[in-house]
């Protein structure tokens, strides 16, 4: 659990990223690829982008892993363009990189990095270089081709953050952010896969929406950084594809939008009952009525996982989702 604490002044000071984080998205797409979830929503995409993968990318997937700890001098607080990072990356201090190896050897200790690594130890300008360069190779073949559309994406998300904290301040934002967000103030607390504190002490809080994050909030261990929360958007699936509003709309004629809204985030890996009513926007009871439904229509299934009912999608909702014609047996 992540317990962020706030005090009057961080709540003034805390605000929304204007728009996605180059090396934020750069970073966790790569997650996405290493992972290989989310099929519905990132399979396409990372169908068409595996060939054209820069074979030096693997040197940033290194120190940022999927699972555990991530070097947060990947993600230099620029507030600008990818050019502006990349010079950052390549301008970045030896005491931040030793302040990483040594968050890197406290939280993921049995994770040993490549032999490269001693040279970025020592803080030599030719590996930051290197790994800059990859950067800017790997976003012009994979994600600028997708840039205006992720952008926009982010720009609905952050529209709708600001409607919610029009009709009921901080606490609806919040409410509403994520469905492991507690809001209890003084302290916001954050479904996390380690328990950390973070005072805000009057610098307020960086909420940085990502098209790329999924399942819960990150954020960034060293506490020199100034405070950032990164999000997941909600977003639609089918997006590197052509005609993708057309099979939205057609799926939520077909079934009705909240078993539309309901299916896809099944697809996406949001698997329990209270979960799935928060992002649909529905009761528990209700939500439980939809899935029973689609579970009659063998769009999903669902099981017992102690006392909470886990669901995951089938091969035939996938297949409706993405349009596709399944295979049926004879």
């Amino acid at each position: 659990m992540l317990q962020i604490h706030f005090t009057p002044e961080d709540l003034a000071r805390t605000r929304f990223a204007p728009g996605p984080d180059p090396m934020w998205e750069l970073v966790i797409s790569l997650h996405r690829i290493q992972r290989r979830d989310s099929s519905v929503l990132f399979g396409p995409w990372r169908r068409q982008v595996m060939p054209r993968i820069p074979v030096a990318t693997g040197m940033i997937s290194a120190l940022s892993p999927p699972v555990g700890y991530g070097f947060d001098f990947l993600t230099p607080q620029t507030g600008g363009s990818l050019s502006a990072q990349a010079e950052a990356l390549r301008a970045t201090p030896q005491w931040r990189l030793r302040n990483d190896f040594a968050a890197h050897g406290m939280l993921n200790p049995r994770r040993r990095l490549p032999s490269w690594s001693k040279d970025l130890f020592d803080g030599r300008s030719s590996i930051l270089t290197t790994i800059a360069d990859a950067a800017l190779a790997y976003f012009a073949a994979c994600l600028e081709p997708y840039w205006r559309h992720i952008c926009n994406e982010v720009r609905h998300d952050t529209a709708r953050r600001a409607r919610a904290m029009v009709s009921g301040g901080w606490s609806e934002v919040f409410s509403k952010l994520h469905p492991s967000m507690r809001w209890d103030y003084p302290v916001l607390s954050v479904g996390y896969p380690v328990d950390k504190v973070m005072r805000l002490e009057g610098r307020g809080l960086v909420l940085q929406p990502s098209f790329f994050c999924r399942y819960g909030p990150t954020s960034l261990v060293d506490p020199v950084f100034d405070p950032v929360l990164v999000y997941p958007i909600e977003h639609q699936p089918g997006w590197a594809l052509d005609g993708t509003r057309d099979q939205c709309r057609s799926l939520s004629a077909l079934i009705g939008r909240t078993r539309s809204d309901i299916l896809r985030a099944v697809a996406d890996g949001i698997s329990t009952t209270t979960d799935l009513a928060v992002v649909a926007g529905v009761t528990h009871p209700t939500a439980s009525r939809h899935l029973a439904v689609l579970g009659e229509a063998a769009l999903v299934i669902s099981h017992r996982h102690r006392n909470t009912t886990l669901h995951s999608i089938t091969d035939l909702g996938t297949a409706l989702l993405n349009g596709a014609q399944p295979w049926l047996p004879a």
